[in-house]
């Protein structure tokens, strides 16, 4: 399957984007592509890496994962959701060649504080940690 090509509107209908956003990651250069005529066809492979998607080799270094609870005193729910929506963004960028983080952000309102996990490979759970660390001190 990984030897597969697909065309431009099948790869949009996997990343559930639009074919033209397909066509300028081609352009661009994010999306490696081949030109077959006046149409473009992507290696699954390439679609695969450019989503995230893990490629099944089990590695060592990758294996390894940890688990981290942040706890955010006294935080306003405006806050608390401009801080989730940019740690889930932050999380979703990253690396093909490791496996995603996955992050999780609640907010208690009768405490006013905001908890954080974040599982991942530590040395991306370590990049998420300072971008969250920049946030806190811009904190108003």
């Amino acid at each position: 399957m990984s030897d597969s090509l697909v065309t431009v509107e099948q790869a949009a209908e996997l990343l559930n984007l639009h074919p033209k956003t397909v066509l300028r990651y081609i352009r661009d250069g994010r999306l490696p592509a081949t030109r077959i005529g006046k149409s473009y066809r992507i290696a699954r492979a390439n679609l695969d890496a450019f989503a995230g998607v893990a490629n099944g080799r089990s590695e060592t270094a990758g294996d390894v994962r940890t688990t981290c609870i942040v706890d955010i005193p006294e935080v306003s729910v405006d806050r608390a959701e401009r801080m989730a929506t940019f740690l889930h963004a932050a999380a979703m960028t990253g690396n093909a060649d490791t496996p995603p983080l996955h992050l999780e952000a609640a907010f208690d309102p009768l405490t006013k504080a905001m908890k954080v996990v974040v599982i991942g490979i530590p040395s991306d759970v370590a990049k998420l940690l300072e971008m969250l660390e920049v946030q806190l001190r811009a904190r108003p």
